[in-house]
């Protein structure tokens, strides 16, 4: 078992389903846990920070890191790149921390080939109606942009049997202690 592996949780689920929020519930309630910030190209919202909510690049500078073989994992999701540093990841690790990436499904089916002990979670929306809602009340997106989520969540969905768990997003608090309960267990 790798060190890195044995403290790294991957964590997806389609956009909207609120796994950003559950995330962000573990790490205000158990210190062990640290978040692994994504890079990516797609426009900030007004409500981020750099390099706390993600590492915002421009294509260009993300192209160069894929060519330096800086990311661990990288994808095109939405016609934004998104990838994971591993600086971000061996730093944590190093400093005694478990290690959350928060990724869409193909980066985690990338981790897990590096990482096959690393823990993979699927936050599921408690149905399809739910997702959608979830996604129009956010206000970030136009309609076209939100179909093409609700597309894409489809396909995402189908590959949540892949994952060593899947937990569904009912309510935050819940959600957040299941996976805490599921590391518990597994660790």
């Amino acid at each position: 078992m790798s060190e890195i592996g044995k403290n790294l949780i991957v964590i997806s689920g389609p956009s909207g389903c609120g796994k950003d929020t559950v995330v962000k519930h573990i790490l205000k309630t158990d210190d062990r846990f640290v978040l692994s910030v994504s890079a990516t190209t797609r426009t900030k919202r007004p409500t981020e920070t750099d390099g706390v909510d993600y590492i915002f690049l421009t294509a260009p500078e993300f192209i160069a890191k894929i060519a330096g073989g800086e990311f661990l994992e990288h994808t095109l999701y939405c016609d934004n790149y998104y990838g994971t540093l591993k600086s971000q990841i061996e730093e944590k690790v190093a400093a005694g921390k478990v290690v959350i990436l928060v990724i869409e499904v193909e980066g985690a089916a990338n981790v897990k080939k590096v990482y096959p002990d690393s823990l993979t979670i699927f936050v599921a929306p408690p149905s399809l109606e739910e997702l959608e809602r979830r996604l129009r009340n956010r206000g970030t997106e136009g309609d076209d942009v939100i179909k093409q989520r609700l597309f894409k969540a489809n396909e995402e969905l189908g590959f949540k049997s892949s994952y060593d768990y899947i937990v569904e997003n009912n309510f935050v608090e819940q959600c957040a202690e299941s996976i805490i309960n599921i590391y518990e267990n597994e660790k």
